[in-house]
C-alpha cells in the first residue's frame, strides 16, 4: 500500500527536505499590512522582522483552509492508497480542523494526526511517519508509533520578547511572565500542544545553561535522542547549545531558521530545540 505524508508550514521544513522526504507541505498565511501571503512560499521571516521594524504592526495568521489541503490530498491520491495528514498541535491553530474537514471529501483514504506540536518537533514526526510508511509499516503502526513519540518528545525555547505571543493570543500559560522582565529570559515549552511557562533565568548565559541542562537530563532520561535545533533571526543564537548536544552524543536531526509563521508569533531573540527518543 502507497501511502503519502502531508504536514503543514509551521514544521518549518524546507523545500530540499520535503521534496528528500516526500513530504507536502501545505502553507499557512500571514496577515501584514493588508495581504494575505502564503509562509514560506510568498513571505520569509526577514520580511516580517524588517516590516514591525519599519513600523508595520505585528502580523497575524490564520490557517489553510479546507481546499488547500483538498487539493493536495485529490493529487496525491490519484498515485496513493491513502494519505497521513500530520498536523500542528489543534491546540495552537486551526489547522489540523482544516485537514479534518477537507477529509471529508475522501473517506477513508485521508487520516489525519494531531502532533501536539509545532516546528522541528511537527518535522520529525512527519519525517518518522513518512520513514516508516517507506519501509512497509502499516497506517496503524505508524500512528502508534507518532502517539508514543509526541507523549516523550519536548520543545523548550527562550524568547527576546513576550510582545509577539502576547499579541497573537498564543501565550497561554506564560502570561505570569507579562511583567518587568529586566534581564530576565523567559524560558518556554510545548506542554500537550500548548505554550507554557517552564522557568526564568536571569541573563542569556544562564538561559543557555538551563537549555543545556535540560536537554541533558532528558537524554539522561531517554537514552538515545535527536534534536531540531531553532531561531528566529540569530543563526548563532543556538550554536552553544547544539555543541552541548553533540558533546553529549545527541543525534543532530537538524536545526535552521523558523518560518514567517512560527516567528510571527515567537518573534526575534528567540532559540531552542526540539527532541525526541531514537526510538518509540
Amino acid at each position: 500500500m502507497k501511502v503519502a505524508v502531508v504536514t503543514d508550514s509551521t514544521s518549518d521544513m524546507l523545500d530540499l527536505d520535503a521534496e528528500r522526504l516526500g513530504v507536502t507541505v501545505v502553507p499557512l498565511y500571514v496577515h501584514i499590512r493588508g495581504a494575505t501571503l502564503k509562509d514560506r512560499v510568498e513571505i520569509q521571516t526577514s520580511d516580517i522582522f524588517r516590516a514591525v521594524t519599519d513600523g508595520a504592526a505585528i502580523p497575524s495568521t490564520s490557517q489553510p483552509a479546507p481546499a488547500d489541503f483538498a487539493v493536495q490530498y485529490e493529487r496525491l491520491l490519484a498515485t496513493h492508497d491513502k494519505v497521513l495528514a500530520v498536523c500542528c498541535s489543534g491546540s495552537l491553530s486551526g489547522t489540523l480542523t482544516s485537514a479534518n474537514l477537507a477529509a471529508q471529501n475522501f473517506p477513508g483514504r485521508v487520516i489525519t494526526f494531531d502532533s501536539l506540536s509545532a516546528s522541528g518537533g511537527l518535522q520529525m514526526q512527519a519525517e518518522r511517519a513518512a520513514r516508516l510508511l517507506k519501509t512497509g509499516a502499516s497506517v496503524p503502526d505508524t500512528l502508534a508509533t507518532l502517539a508514543r513519540i509526541r507523549g516523550q518528545a519536548y520543545i523548550r525555547f527562550t524568547v527576546g520578547t513576550l510582545e509577539y505571543l502576547r499579541r497573537n493570543g498564543r501565550i497561554g500559560g506564560a502570561t505570569a511572565f507579562l511583567g518587568t522582565l529586566l534581564n530576565v529570559k523567559p524560558i518556554l515549552s510545548l506542554s500537550e500542544g500548548r505554550i507554557e511557562a517552564a522557568g526564568r533565568s536571569r541573563g542569556d548565559h544562564r538561559a543557555m545553561q538551563d537549555q543545556i541542562d535540560y536537554l541533558r537530563a532528558y537524554k539522561e532520561t531517554h537514552g538515545a535522542v535527536r534534536a531540531f535545533y531553532l531561531y528566529t533571526d540569530q543563526p548563532d543564537a543556538c550554536s552553544e547549545l547544539r555543541e552541548a548536544g553533540r558533546a553529549m552524543g545527541v543525534q543532530e536531526f537538524g536545526g535552521h531558521q523558523t518560518g514567517a509563521v512560527i516567528s510571527c508569533h515567537v518573534g526575534p531573540g528567540t532559540y531552542g530545540c526540539c527532541v525526541e527518543p531514537l526510538e518509540a
